[in-house]
């Protein structure tokens, strides 16, 4: 369906819409704030020491006494006779 009345405000948008695509392309790319680089240092160190300390407590070895408890856990109780 197409409109035949001219529409007066239609240039003016799309010339106003040219215009910033053009400077947006022009202008050269923004770093961003030294803030967020620092914040996101501190979220990386943060990440890499939380998976260190994960890693070693998998990494530990189980316990004797939780080994014996597992162990009783998993053996079917006796019948009483």
């Amino acid at each position: 369906m197409s409109d035949s009345k001219p529409n007066k405000h239609r240039g003016k948008a799309r010339s106003s819409a040219d215009a910033m695509i053009e400077q947006s392309s022009n202008s050269t790319p923004r770093s961003p704030p030294d803030g967020i680089d620092e914040a996101r240092l501190r979220q990386r160190a943060i990440g890499a020491r939380l998976r260190q300390m994960f890693d070693e407590v998998v990494n530990e070895p189980v316990p004797d006494e939780f080994l014996e408890i597992l162990r009783r856990a998993e053996t079917p109780p006796r019948e009483e006779q």
